[in-house]
């Protein structure tokens, strides 16, 4: 018999590390996942026909593994134009003689990126460009004031680092922080920048600047260079996308771990892990029936949260260690799906036009007087995420904390809430609303203030759990994206069959420039 590796956890890590173990042949891997669905944070979910994605999710990687991975699982459409698929090679292209997919299945289409902040009623683009349109919105006074700003901070770094507000004000200035960072990541995290440790700026905005704004509005001008690799990846202008939303390809994922011996069991909360002599020995689980499981384990492989995995613990761990983990801060996520008729083409319109709908894949929120924080449109995505390709299919993302205000009211009374907010600030009238929906995500962005000072202390007892291997974003306490999130299995599933152990080069994924995907402070 094959020793039985457990995963905790049906989204990406999950997965990746599950097929990856099926692929190997030499272990047998059982994914235990809670809901009734796989993928995660990057499941996929329906509405009435309209699908959304949670938090929205770019397919697009500075590692080739991931990329080429993901086009093993789902081939680029035929009907698409060419896309790179090696990041460090933009000449090696792919097109229609590369796949033969139909239009409509299951395909990655090659989307373009837009995104843009909308603050003072008008619209930035994002990542801040210096152009006409930003100069002209900011006006004179302001962009005197950034300047000096910026030369302030240059001249006047704050050391040592330890807080956001030191890391942004240091590579922004503290004009353009207070314009475009601080009330917006304080919108999403609900407390100050003060109180957030500089590690969040590390983890998301590694090689984005003021200066590498610059260069990137100049190479704009003048043409993309043929070696871009080192370029940073917020500025990347398409990416993949599955046609039927994230969820599709992570389903297509447990299809074929299931096809290769693995286990994939949903409705399973894993509420206990058994230890003995240094090493998980199994898990407890509980199934939607209520009914208690215990499966023996080799090797456990954790994507859910450090707070609830060592809550389970048996025996407890040390009263410090359970105390920090008790503590450990989340930030939860409602979305809230609206069905429109049309939308306005600006602020200043006297009704929506039932033509219009901003070009955006999302839009950052950023006045002060709604509690929104992004704004997704879907149809940007992909067509196929919208059931009526007459209607504009939107989700309004909220940063809350499970049990607040905004998480008690009742759908209805959220839905209306949502609306209210667009109308308010110009993007919408009432009328407008077809059918809305809610979704209410828990421990959606784990945090980086409070109990987070003493991660190190916890994070160093349970790397000392032999068998034990955390990876993924709440499986580590750390803000991965997906890609991360799987390259962190991929390392942990290596360290296993290699039998080194070797959990350092899980938590080095993402500490260097090498594995970013995303940079900004935006989630």
């Amino acid at each position: 018999m094959k020793p039985t590796v457990i995963i905790i956890g049906g989204g990406p890590a999950g997965l990746t590390a599950a097929l990856e173990l099926v692929r190997d042949g030499r272990m047998q891997p059982i994914v235990l996942e809670a809901g009734d669905d796989v993928g995660g944070l990057s499941r996929t979910v329906e509405y009435k026909g309209n699908r959304m994605d949670i938090g929205g999710h770019r397919f697009f990687s500075k590692s080739d593994w991931v990329m080429n991975w993901w086009r093993e699982i789902l081939p680029i459409a035929a009907d698409q134009a060419e896309v790179a698929i090696s990041y460090r090679s933009r000449q090696r292209k792919v097109g229609a003689d590369d796949t033969a997919v139909p239009a409509h299945g299951r395909a990655l289409l090659v989307r373009k990126r837009l995104s843009r902040i909308y603050f003072l009623r008008r619209y930035f683009d994002y990542p801040i460009t210096l152009n006409a349109n930003t100069l002209r919105n900011l006006g004179p006074s302001r962009l005197l004031r950034i300047g000096v700003s910026y030369l302030a901070a240059a001249i006047f770094p704050r050391r040592p680092e330890r807080t956001l507000e030191d890391f942004l004000i240091n590579r922004f200035g503290a004009e353009l922080y207070r314009t475009f960072f601080r009330d917006y990541t304080e919108k999403v995290w609900g407390v100050p920048c003060k109180q957030i440790k500089a590690d969040w700026g590390a983890q998301r905005i590694k090689g984005l600047s003021v200066v590498a704004a610059l260069r990137h509005a100049l190479q704009q001008r003048l043409g993309p260079r043929r070696n871009d690799a080192a370029r940073n990846t917020s500025l990347i202008e398409q990416f993949l996308y599955p046609r039927l939303g994230p969820g599709q390809l992570w389903r297509e994922v447990a299809d074929r771990i299931v096809a290769g011996g693995g286990e994939v069991r949903l409705g399973q909360h894993v509420v206990g892990l058994r230890r003995d002599a240094g090493q998980v020995v199994a898990i407890q689980t509980l199934d939607a029936a209520g009914c208690r499981h215990e499966l023996p384990a080799t090797q456990v492989i954790s994507t859910m949260p450090i707070k609830d995995l060592v809550a389970g613990m048996q025996p407890p761990p040390p009263l410090e260690i359970a105390a920090i983990a008790a503590a450990l801060p989340y930030r939860d996520f409602i979305t809230v799906g609206l069905l429109l008729s049309g939308m306005r083409a600006n602020p200043r319109a006297s009704s929506a036009h039932p033509k219009h709908m901003p070009p955006d894949n999302w839009i950052y929120i950023q006045e002060r007087d709604v509690r929104v924080g992004r704004l997704q449109i879907f149809n940007n995505w992909s067509p196929d995420l919208v059931a009526d390709p007459g209607r504009i299919w939107l989700g309004l993302e909220y940063f809350c904390n499970e049990g607040d205000d905004l998480w008690r009211l009742d759908d209805e009374a959220m839905i209306a809430f949502a609306a209210g907010e667009l109308e308010r600030i110009g993007m919408i009238d009432r009328a407008a609303v077809l059918d809305g929906t809610v979704l209410r995500v828990p421990k959606t962005y784990p945090g980086y203030f409070g109990a987070y000072a003493e991660f190190p202390r916890l994070r160093a007892w349970l790397d000392d759990v032999d068998n034990l291997f955390l990876v993924g974003r709440n499986g580590m306490h750390r803000y991965n994206n997906q890609d991360h999130s799987m390259l962190t299995a991929k390392c942990a599933v290596e360290a296993i069959l290699s039998g080194s152990g070797d959990k350092q080069a899980i938590w080095d994924i993402n500490v260097d420039d090498e594995y970013h995907e995303d940079s900004g402070t935006r989630p």
